[in-house]
């Protein structure tokens, strides 16, 4: 395994990064309602224009206000707990994966990974197997040049502060089909068959690899007219707020990052031909690291063992699987028991950036993981958990990890500690950083890496499968910041 899976509870992310002597980047959390940022592009014109929407837009000190109530509001019990106190979740008899009753939801499996140019040839680890796709989906107005999103204050059991920011809808297959006999999800019929002159973005995009076995999402912008109203427990923001917020530890979910990847931008469009190149480059690496997963016991993993509350790594790195209890005033029932992923250590995930040119590049890293469908994926620069670096041979570990650490304030343009999933993770986060390269362009050039432009970027992930989730999150940070 590379070290990839990210990080424990945490309180004062700032004091956390003091003691590893890596800057502090400064925080900015109350700069009013303001319109469309450099950078965000104007959305497609649609051939049925919409009225003018009737409900204003929450300033930046409000929504503050405003989501520090829901957080007092959407209260949560969330406890640790054996496994044999699980409701409707069991091992499976003969296998010994965890899986729920019903057969819906995710259950969780084991897996056995051959990598054949990897640091490491050979591992076996627990996967989330959920084959069904959800969609994550964010409603839109544009009004006089200034683009609003309606967002939703969404309490998951994982989440380190309870409640974040998350899209309009986010929902899987199994909760929109409500199997768990609960409420309807919120806004739902506007993703299920929008008019297509409404359709912003769709895209299909992976989930995690190293936690998710071949799992994706429907990513969905939608344009929306003024019969839209926002909900209790939902509010209107602009693009440029969202832009800003992000830079706050905790705030805006893992779904919120990965569909605001998918935002019209004005960084133009990338000629062809260069796509092309970036593309076929990407099917090289993929032929040349293709890993191999078969499914195994959960019960018969070598390496990993089981206790009466958790499935831990011999070694206490990587991640745990780990069983929780929730009582929720605001979730679609109100009480349950499920698994959770606990990451272990803190993960880092950066993007170093340039000018090439004059236009942005990102240096990209064509990462595989076990859980990708179509193999490799363009990842950040950096992506590991550095306490699980210590475990490789020193010519395996990331070349880079060592440039983020030690990076010059001046050089850095984010530095944020932002949570996974809630519902699939337990206070588990990472550490995601962009930082300015310097020295010459030929000096960061290595097997796997390419300086790929945000134009090209772009055009990729509108195809899907070719730009993973630490990456998207780092795209929606940058766009923002050049």
């Amino acid at each position: 395994m590379d070290g990839s899976a990210g990080g424990p509870p945490g309180v004062d992310a700032g004091a956390d990064r003091r003691r590893r002597g890596a800057p502090v980047r400064p925080r900015q959390t109350d700069t009013g309602a303001g319109g469309t940022s450099p950078g965000v592009g104007s959305f497609p014109a649609s051939t049925s224009p919409l009225p003018e929407p009737s409900e204003s837009i929450l300033s930046t000190s409000r929504f503050h206000t405003w989501m520090a109530a829901h957080r007092a509001e959407q209260t949560q019990d969330v406890q640790r707990i054996p496994f044999s106190d699980l409701f409707g979740w069991d091992f499976v008899p003969g296998s010994g994966d965890l899986a729920h009753e019903s057969g819906r939801f995710f259950r969780i499996e084991g897996v056995r990974v051959e990598d054949d140019g990897g640091p490491v040839r050979t591992w076996t680890q627990p996967i989330i197997r959920q084959p069904e796709i959800g969609i994550l989906g964010i409603a839109v107005h544009e009004v006089g040049g200034t683009t609003r999103c309606l967002m939703q204050a969404k309490a998951e059991p994982g989440n380190v502060n309870g409640v974040q920011l998350a899209p309009t809808v986010q929902a899987t297959h199994s909760n929109y089909t409500r199997v768990h006999g609960g409420s309807p999800v919120p806004y739902l019929d506007l993703f299920q068959d929008p008019p297509e002159d409404r359709v912003v973005a769709d895209s299909l995009q992976s989930e995690p690899g190293t936690w998710f076995d071949r799992k994706r999402n429907r990513h969905m912008i939608v344009r929306v007219g003024p019969e839209v109203e926002a909900l209790p427990g939902f509010c209107w923001l602009t693009v440029e707020q969202l832009q800003e917020l992000i830079a706050v530890d905790h705030l805006l979910n893992m779904t919120t990052r990965t569909v605001m990847s998918c935002l019209p931008h004005e960084w133009g469009t990338a000629p062809p031909e260069d796509v092309d190149r970036v593309h076929r480059w990407l099917v090289r690496r993929r032929c040349e690291r293709d890993l191999r997963t078969r499914y195994v016991p959960l019960s018969e993993m070598e390496g990993w063992r089981r206790s009466a509350d958790a499935i831990s790594h011999d070694t206490g790195a990587y991640f745990s699987v780990v069983a929780v209890s929730v009582r929720s005033a605001s979730r679609e029932v109100p009480g349950w028991s499920q698994p959770l992923i606990q990451g272990h250590g803190l993960g880092v995930a950066a993007l170093f950036t340039r000018r090439i040119d004059g236009v942005p590049h990102a240096l990209m890293h064509a990462r595989a993981e076990p859980g990708f469908l179509t193999g490799a994926e363009l990842g950040p620069t950096v992506q590991c958990e550095p306490g699980a670096q210590e475990l490789l041979p020193p010519e395996h570990r990331s070349p880079f990890l060592h440039a983020v650490l030690n990076a010059s304030s001046d050089r850095v343009r984010f530095d944020t500690e932002l949570s996974e999933e809630g519902g699939r993770f337990l206070n588990t986060h990472t550490r995601y950083v962009i930082v300015d390269a310097d020295g010459d362009v030929r000096e960061w050039e290595r097997p796997g890496y390419r300086w790929v432009s945000v134009r090209e970027i772009a055009a990729l992930m509108r195809e899907g499968f070719r730009v993973n989730m630490q990456a998207r999150t780092l795209v929606a940070a940058w766009r923002g910041r050049w």
